[in-house]
């Protein structure tokens, strides 16, 4: 049995906001097109065409609403028959897309089309992997705020889609106390204590990075306690001691978390282990787009 159940996380990005999308989509095609797509432009107007888009590699795919709105905004003519949906694993020469429609906009949309889809289908298979490497454990995989500016909410349905959590939205939803901000409120006592005033009803979390911190945390009433960089002794030490002392504080482990570790820290007791990396660090997933021209 692991910590508190009545203090976040989870939070759950199901879905993100229509207009959010639209914001997003009308502003990388204006980035892309400027004052118009001139290469386009060598084809007909009257030129039809069928495209499908293609995954090269196996994957979780994410992001076909920001595909449907990409061409939706340059042509609603464009017909799009979607043969995966996001959450679903494809595997390598799949078909996820078949398009057709005017030639032009699909030709304009798909380097757009596609950034959206490979940037947001690998942080969904970077969740999905971290979130098998612990199943059965107990443990859950949570994103952070090391977003993409500008997709904070689309990476973190991402790693929904991949079967992590999500942590805080930003820094309005919960109160993360680390390193300098216990500098500057003086400790972590002080820190939880002006928290609890400034900000009631709003969970607390203390990043820590020691045992002695750890049971400062602990006594000040923090609701979630991250182990920053803490050896694998250290964090069942933790464990033991906020089982041991009657704390409701669940645990949270943090820092340089590979695939080929975080199953030990998740066997470790921890509630939560997160992972910068699901969205920092993607890897675009290798998909392209095929088109037949004359349909």
């Amino acid at each position: 049995m692991h910590g508190r159940r009545d203090a976040r996380p989870p939070l759950l990005i199901e879905r993100v906001p229509n207009d959010v999308i639209t914001r997003q989509v009308a502003s990388a095609l204006a980035e892309d097109i400027g004052a118009g797509d001139v290469t386009a432009a060598l084809v007909p107007a009257s030129q039809q065409v069928r495209a499908r888009i293609i995954a090269r590699e196996p994957a979780i795919l994410c992001g076909t609403d920001w595909v449907e709105a990409t061409f939706r905004q340059l042509d609603p003519a464009i017909r799009l028959d979607w043969q995966a949906h996001d959450g679903e694993p494809v595997a390598a020469d799949q078909v996820l897309l078949k398009l057709a429609g005017p030639a032009r906009p699909i030709l304009t949309g798909e380097r757009t089309a596609l950034n959206f889809l490979q940037t947001l289908s690998a942080t969904a298979t970077a969740a999905s992997a971290y979130a098998q490497a612990v199943a059965g454990t107990g443990c859950r995989i949570l994103d952070t705020r090391k977003t993409l500016p500008g997709l904070r909410l689309a990476q973190k349905y991402a790693a929904r889609c991949g079967g992590a959590q999500n942590h805080r939205l930003g820094l309005f939803d919960m109160v993360l106390i680390k390193e300098n901000h216990i500098v500057a409120a003086g400790s972590i006592a002080q820190a939880i204590e002006t928290a609890r005033r400034t900000s009631p009803g709003i969970p607390v979390e203390v990043e820590v990075e020691s045992l002695d911190e750890f049971d400062q945390a602990l006594k000040a009433g923090a609701d979630i306690v991250m182990l920053d960089e803490l050896s694998l002794a250290d964090m069942r030490e933790a464990v033991k001691r906020n089982r041991a002392g009657g704390s409701r504080a669940r645990l949270e482990a943090s820092g340089s978390v590979t695939l080929e570790t975080v199953r030990e820290i998740a066997q470790t007791g921890v509630d939560f282990i997160s992972i910068g990396g699901i969205t920092k660090h993607v890897k675009a997933v290798d998909l392209s787009m095929r088109f037949e021209f004359g349909g």
